[in-house]
């Protein structure tokens, strides 16, 4: 029988390769200037303390971080991140709430894989990380997209759809939201608190981005509200440490946890016993903040600088004014086109990601995500200049 005639899962219908993945090829473009990506600085891995850490930790203690290890994680690991999300995230918790996972991308496949059915619904940010509205698809949800003004989620809108529609869960990024940079206020965070008890929804609230701050105040955690376990927090390494490392962790009641722990057996047995014990050495010696202190003064003179010079670039008409993060969100005035404008970016060598992928049902083709992490300052300046004329071209 001819391969060709191979039949997929289901759950692949209507499923594609990630957009950004497909742009990422263009980096391999000799002088591409990326605004694509979502990539820490190269400037910001650091490469030789992980190196010094590994070492040390091999030497110490190699014949154990090189054996199987424990699906629920690196004991270690686990106990360094009690005080870590006390101090960070304002919400106490016990190691037996805590699963380190491989990536926080993970943590978002085994919260589908503990509690999604073909079928159920899941409510999401509009617009959101096209790489978890992916994840969500896999396992057969529909999603329901509720749309967001400057202080993050419309909570009025969000109750509506809790109360009509009864969804499994809320996806959702409230500290410089991927793609759009916002922060979810404080008010709002208490009332997506108050709703998940109310009408018994799950939230999956993933917040990388927190630590990247480079002005304003600082906001406790939704999970910091949650009083009755509705709150799954998920959390990430990967931009403030490294993301080869891929150690994130989940954070939530004993019971879901337990069934994301068993979904976390078939699919890696356990996130590398190295990498937590890494991670683990960050947070107990003290090492995280100062690092992030230390990148977060070069982030910040990035958005700045494409700050400004969105401000005089052609063609747009608005974008959202971050106070940290990786990404800001900006829109083209009305009938132009981000998706096919593209094409003539990359023919000026410089890539960004048109913003319809990152909505649920699709549409804004006006809208494009930028991220500011990964060129240098000149890079910048040079990139925004390619994209003045791409954009100002009628």
């Amino acid at each position: 029988m001819d391969i060709q005639n191979l039949q997929f899962a289901e759950r692949f219908n209507g499923i594609s390769g990630s957009a950004i993945r497909e742009i990422f090829k263009l980096l391999a473009v000799p002088g591409m200037i990326s605004f694509a990506g979502g990539n820490p600085a190269l400037a910001a891995l650091p490469n030789e303390q992980v190196a010094e850490l590994a070492k040390e930790l091999l030497l110490d203690n190699g014949k154990v971080l090189l054996q199987y290890g424990a699906t629920e994680g690196y004991a270690p690991l686990r106990e360094s991140l009690v005080p870590y999300l006390k101090d960070r995230f304002s919400f106490s918790c016990q190691e037996n709430e805590i699963l380190p996972v491989t990536g926080s991308t993970q943590a978002m496949d085994l919260l589908c894989k503990a509690l999604i059915n073909p079928g159920d619904k899941v409510v999401v940010e509009n617009p959101t990380f096209l790489g978890n509205m992916q994840c969500i698809k896999l396992y057969q949800a529909e999603l329901i997209p509720v749309d967001s003004d400057d202080d993050g989620v419309d909570v009025d809108a969000l109750e509506e759809v809790f109360k009509k529609e009864h969804p499994k869960m809320f996806y959702v990024i409230p500290t410089f939201q991927n793609p759009t940079g916002r922060t979810l206020s404080l008010p709002r965070r208490k009332k997506v608190a108050e709703l998940a008890a109310k009408y018994g929804v799950v939230v999956a609230e993933d917040d990388p981005y927190r630590d990247l701050r480079y002005a304003g105040q600082e906001l406790p955690s939704i999970k910091s509200f949650d009083t009755e376990g509705w709150v799954a927090f998920m959390g990430s390494f990967s931009k403030v440490i490294s993301p080869g490392l891929r150690v994130g962790y989940l954070a939530a009641n004993p019971a879901l946890l337990r069934k994301c722990t068993i979904g976390k057996q078939s699919s890696d047995v356990h996130t590398a016993n190295l990498n937590q014990a890494i991670v683990d050495a960050y947070l107990r010696r003290g090492l995280l903040m100062p690092h992030v202190e230390s990148i977060c003064k070069a982030y910040g003179e990035k958005m700045n600088t494409m700050l400004g010079l969105l401000a005089k670039c052609g063609g747009v008409a608005r974008y959202t004014k971050p106070e940290g993060g990786l990404f800001i969100f900006a829109e083209l005035e009305e009938g132009r086109n981000a998706l096919d404008l593209l094409k003539k970016a990359v023919e000026k060598k410089v890539a960004y990601v048109p913003g319809t992928h990152f909505y649920a049902g699709g549409g804004h083709e006006n809208t494009f995500r930028l991220n500011f992490s990964m060129p240098t300052v000149e890079q910048i300046r040079q990139g925004m200049a390619s994209l003045h004329e791409v954009f100002s071209e009628k």
